[in-house]
């Protein structure tokens, strides 16, 4: 059964809109415009929370709604309902309509079409029971307080998402994506005398809940959190200054994610408020040095089989050695900008418009082994966690906190720190990458981004890379 046949079952046959008459409404309010769609949404959702031996709470939602848009220039209609029909969707009609004031426009040419589909019939919602997986967060807590009598304190959850969308544009095209989601997450609070630490660890993607029903799977969640909880139990404060920093592969990703992907979204570009703007085809980065953005990716939590316009994903590149190559796009920034779109084209919901951005952003592989790349430092920060950071686009500053940091003193990894902050400028840190190592990961699935207060789904990952001066502030005294 194709995505098309399963969503008209949710928006037509159930739901009780006429496809024929939807669609001609939605050929009526883009008239005349640029480019535009009707973005039609289902989605189940549920979360369970285990805090110290008992459940915490348990949500279950079902949503579905419609989002309208049209687009002039640079300027879009927005409306929304989450009531599914015929008379709902005319108002939001009459409303977007006002964008085109007299404008004839020339409708922009559709999509691309695709007969890739990630996902099918994966719905996670209609597998295990509700009693399968409080046992497992059950299993947890137990897990890990009989590994270690300093653990204090165990919190995990679990989350599982389904959702459903069909895109229509004004020429009759109609594309749709059915989107699993799952994830896991533990956290654990350890003590010794008056000191207490946090670990934390999860993992998440387009599966099935299965995949962390499997005890190897859980297990490794629970060892993570507590190994990273005792780990910062005997860390020391970290010293501040100019120094080298390691970045270790998979998670430190998300710095990569925030100081440069942000910079690299087609709409900070055309209004030139990111520091990428006007470098196309200029080096930006050091030689070894390549990021791509690839929502193709199976099971990947940032991955689509189309975006939220309807544009199938792509594997984009970005950066190829060190040279700026190309920018995340949405229809409309790719349009004004006369390129094409990338398939980054995303929304929260049916409640937000679509904008520019990522899926999995990642760096590749290198050739050198890690161990050559620490080797080579006499004195610096190997940086392997992170918790959260700031980046301004339009100057590329960025501050972020090491949650898992050690010193490295003369080529050996040294002492845990605590408190080390990451202080620099993405653009000028891409240059002072000196080492990309062979070890490329990819996170476990847990990213979130936010933009414009939108949150959606992503993923990110690097190699071991060598960063030569960077500024870290520490709390040694």
């Amino acid at each position: 059964m194709s995505n098309l046949t399963r969503t008209d079952e949710l928006f037509f046959a159930r739901a009780g809109l006429d496809l024929k008459r939807t669609e001609r409404v939605v050929a009526d309010a883009l008239k005349g415009c640029d480019d535009g769609e009707l973005f039609l949404e289902y989605c189940q959702s549920e979360s369970i929370a285990f805090d110290d031996g008992r459940v915490k709470s348990a949500s279950f939602d079902t949503t579905q709604g419609f989002g309208l848009r049209a687009v002039k220039d640079d300027a879009a209609g927005y409306a929304h309902a989450s009531e599914l029909s015929e008379a709902a969707l005319k108002r939001a009609a009459q409303s977007v309509t006002a964008v085109r004031s007299g404008h004839s426009g020339t409708p922009a040419e559709g999509p691309v079409g695709t007969n890739r589909s990630l996902y099918g019939d994966l719905n996670p919602l209609s597998g295990a029971e509700f009693a399968a997986k409080v046992k497992l967060l059950a299993e947890i807590d137990a897990y890990a307080r009989a590994k270690d009598g300093r653990v204090k304190q165990v919190m995990a959850s679990i989350s599982g998402e389904w959702q459903a969308v069909q895109i229509i544009r004004a020429d009759g095209l109609r594309v749709a994506d059915i989107r699993p989601l799952v994830r896991l997450n533990v956290a654990i609070v350890v003590g010794e005398g008056d000191r207490m630490e946090t670990g934390s660890a999860g993992a998440g993607g387009r599966t099935s809940y299965d995949l962390y029903l499997d005890p190897k799977r859980w297990q490794a969640q629970a060892d993570e959190a507590l190994r990273q909880a005792l780990v910062n139990l005997g860390s020391v404060p970290a010293p501040a200054g100019e120094m080298t920093v390691v970045l270790g592969p998979g998670w430190p990703g998300v710095m990569l994610h925030e100081a440069i992907g942000h910079g690299l979204e087609g709409d900070f570009n055309r209004k030139k408020t990111s520091a990428f703007a006007g470098l196309l085809g200029q080096r930006v980065g050091s030689p070894g040095v390549t990021v791509v953005d690839d929502g193709t990716l199976k099971d990947r939590r940032g991955s689509l089989t189309v975006d939220d316009e309807g544009t199938p994903s792509n594997c984009t590149v970005l950066i190829e050695d060190g040279i700026l190559k190309g920018f995340m796009q949405d229809r409309m920034n790719a349009r004004l900008m006369g390129m094409r779109p990338t398939g980054n084209g995303r929304r929260q919901n049916f409640a937000h418009h679509p904008m520019p951005r990522m899926t999995n952003t990642y760096m590749l592989a290198g050739k050198h082994d890690p161990k050559e790349i620490l080797s080579t430092v006499k004195r610096g920060l190997y940086a392997v966690n992170f918790g959260g950071g700031q980046v301004d686009i339009t100057s590329g500053k960025y501050v972020f906190s090491a949650s898992e940091a050690y010193l490295i003193e003369d080529g050996k990894v040294g002492p845990a720190v605590k408190g080390a902050t990451l202080i620099g400028n993405g653009p000028d840190a891409l240059t002072r990458i000196s080492m990309v190592g062979n070890d490329l990961k990819l996170d476990d699935g847990i990213g979130t981004c936010g933009k414009d207060g939108q949150g959606v789904p992503v993923g990110v990952g690097q190699p071991t890379i060598k960063i030569d001066a960077m500024t870290v502030g520490g709390t040694a005294a």
